[in-house]
């Protein structure tokens, strides 16, 4: 059985930079530098998340919030645990 697992998002578009900010209550908070117009800012998450933890750029998607600061993103190949890991460990 593949592993996954689900990361909830709190994001902030239109940011100076792109970063991984820390916890946000029981949440990550994500900054993007990209504009929340076509989809950019959503691309951009998914695309530092998939940097950070080591996945496939194809191994994300985000399934919950689309047009929301509030994400649910699904990620194939990790499991909640690594997941964690990874992201505190930078």
């Amino acid at each position: 059985m593949e592993r996954s697992t689900r990361l909830r998002l709190r994001v902030s578009p239109g940011s100076r930079r792109t970063e991984l900010v820390g916890r946000y209550g029981d949440r990550w908070k994500v900054r993007v530098a990209a504009p929340p117009e076509d989809g950019r800012a959503n691309e951009a998450v998914l695309e530092l998340l998939a940097e950070r933890l080591g996945l496939p750029r194809r191994a994300l998607s985000i399934v919950s919030g689309h047009t929301a600061r509030d994400k649910v993103v699904e990620m194939s190949g990790i499991d909640h645990d690594e997941t964690e890991r990874k992201l505190e460990g930078e």
